[in-house]
């Protein structure tokens, strides 16, 4: 299998402050992680890292073929158009349109035909069942359509690896099914993914492998069933 992040002996710090130490960690394409922990427990940062806002600076980590301890301010545009990167709170624009909003990210991250754009935009609505919603607003949508679209923008540059925080911490349970079922069937078609969550339910209802942040260690647990 293709791995797409390696972490070996990485120590993760916030303002000089060691939040994570002996850190290993090995994703391959496709497959589904979660990341849990309680609160401050370094699920955050780690992610961080992983994107590049925070710098790795002990141990070796690759992440779509990017090298994290070289990674230079200039190259994590570049790592990020490898990634999609789904937040809790959506971070949508709300004076554009849904249609506008993937178009900015297109553009910025250099697409420049107009036509190519067009299909690319209905092409990742279409996976996310939003083909019908390209011209309402943010605030038109309901919260579990918003987190769709931001679906749909991580999936733009065809990522090899979606990082999710807590993407159905504001989302009902019917909702957070819904979501989580269009989660697992993106990573089954090659995708890999790393979700940050509290919710336990889900890990039930939605089995994956269990990474578990806790007294500043990552490490792998069986099962839900362990932590709860």
């Amino acid at each position: 299998m293709e791995t797409v992040i390696e972490l070996t002996d990485v120590q993760v710090f916030q303002h000089h402050n060691l939040i994570l130490s002996d850190v290993d960690i090995k994703i391959n394409k496709g497959d589904f992680f979660y990341l849990i922990g309680q609160t401050g427990s370094g699920k955050s940062s780690l992610l961080k890292t992983l994107y590049g806002e925070l710098k790795l600076e002990k141990g070796s980590g690759n992440i779509a073929g990017f090298d994290l301890t070289k990674l230079k301010t200039k190259d994590i545009p570049f790592l990020r158009r490898k990634l999609g990167i789904v937040f809790q709170d959506f971070q949508l624009l709300t004076d554009r349109t849904v249609y506008q909003n993937l178009q900015f990210v297109l553009k910025a991250t250099g697409w420049k035909s107009d036509s190519k754009i067009k299909e690319r935009i209905a092409f990742v609505l279409e996976q996310v069942g939003l083909q019908t919603k390209d011209f309402k607003m943010p605030h038109e949508l309901s919260g579990g359509e918003q987190q769709r679209v931001v679906i749909a923008r991580a999936l733009l540059n065809d990522p090899e690896i979606i990082l999710a925080d807590e993407p159905t911490g504001n989302l009902d349970p019917k909702v957070s099914d819904d979501i989580m079922a269009l989660l697992h069937s993106i990573s089954q078609k090659g995708t890999a993914i790393l979700m940050a969550t509290h919710d336990y339910r889900i890990i039930q209802k939605f089995p994956g492998r269990i990474l578990k942040c806790a007294q500043g260690l990552v490490q792998e647990t069986a099962s839900i069933s362990s932590v709860l």
